[in-house]
């Protein structure tokens, strides 16, 4: 499979400072360039080229929010060095496909806090053919018939839904160790929505924009959860999520019969403009919509993940995310109208469920 250059991912190596620059050697143009360079984004070809020349032992395949980043932070007390790729859900089948074109070597692919999706098995059987071992860390919502599909594949598989995929992390990988433990707490009280401690709320809300996500993480793994940088970024989030929200609320359109569900233009901090819509429109169902055609939703009925599936996508059963396929005349007219022809299609799945 050949990943076009026009696609961007996000990697990281070794730590990144306050600035946001990662200490790491990329390549471009199959020239070897080391040193400081910008953090930022990088295209497939690149992303298979800096594979090639790793020197990490272990590529960690994860999500792309505080538990991904607590997961990773937890990875590198245990191996150091970590090739870190950042997925979403919708590239996660096509980063796996890619990494696993690349010989593995007998290196450890873990992937953490992504769930299944289907045909994703042709992905992880190319991967151990190409030597990777390959370990599955996960706390979504899994059919037993997924995870019998996956298992023969891989060297592990460790599903919990009672916890977050730090908490499964810290287990696996460092039980015991009280600094893996801290970290497995803050993450899961935030991930699981628990509440309980304010520094968890912090460092979720910072994580919905991707800026410090290498940064946060490499505090995570020093023990440290708030310091000046991270909270001077907080405050100025709170600012633009006041502003963001108050606009989505304002574009909200309201479907369904069985259930009231809200559709909304994201403009920033899916979560918090979920739960403002929700207390605005008394919804039940919250559908936050991406200008790619990319969504969260959030639901009263634990059925989010059921929905999300239908979508290319999956999650939890009040909170998950998927894709709508938008061409560029949706785009257009989501732009113009905050609405889509798509968002009934959803309803009509939203409302058959459960009959």
């Amino acid at each position: 499979m050949n990943i076009k250059s026009s696609g961007f991912f996000l990697f990281s190596g070794p730590p990144a400072d306050a600035e946001g620059h990662l200490l790491y050697r990329v390549w471009g143009n199959r020239t070897p360039m080391a040193g400081r360079v910008p953090k930022g984004k990088f295209t497939g070809e690149e992303m298979k080229e800096a594979l090639r020349g790793r020197k990490a032992k272990v590529v960690h395949l994860t999500h792309n929010d505080l538990d991904a980043a607590g997961s990773d932070a937890i990875h590198r007390l245990k191996y150091g060095e970590v090739f870190t790729i950042w997925a979403s859900v919708g590239n996660f089948p096509l980063l796996l496909s890619a990494i696993a074109e690349l010989k593995g070597r007998g290196d450890l692919l873990s992937v953490t806090d992504l769930g299944y999706q289907s045909g994703i098995e042709r992905g992880l059987k190319k991967a151990k053919d190409s030597g990777w071992k390959v370990e599955w860390r996960d706390h979504h919502r899994w059919e037993d018939r997924e995870a019998d599909i996956i298992r023969p594949l891989v060297d592990l598989l460790s599903i919990d839904t009672a916890m977050c995929a730090t908490g499964i992390v810290a287990r696996d990988l460092a039980g015991g160790d009280a600094r893996a433990a801290e970290i497995a707490r803050v993450v899961c009280d935030y991930d699981l929505w628990r509440n309980e401690d304010p520094r968890s709320m912090v460092l979720g809300r910072i994580l919905s924009k991707p800026g410090l996500r290498d940064y946060v993480r490499d505090r995570l793994a020093e023990g440290i959860f708030i310091d000046p940088h991270i909270q001077e970024e907080y405050d100025r989030i709170l600012a633009e999520m006041e502003r963001d929200t108050r606009k989505s609320i304002r574009y909200t359109k309201i479907f369904g019969e069985k259930y009231r569900i809200a559709f909304s233009p994201l403009y920033g901090y899916p979560s918090d403009t979920a739960s403002r819509v929700r207390e605005a429109y008394k919804s039940e169902i919250e559908v936050i919509v991406s200008r790619n055609g990319r969504f969260s939703i959030r639901s009263v009925p634990a059925i989010s993940h059921l929905i999300a599936r239908k979508f290319s996508g999956g999650g939890h059963p009040h909170a998950s995310g998927g894709t709508f396929p938008f061409t560029l005349m949706d785009r257009i007219t989501f732009l113009l109208f905050k609405k889509n022809r798509h968002f009934e299609d959803l309803v009509e799945v939203a409302e058959s469920i459960g009959g």
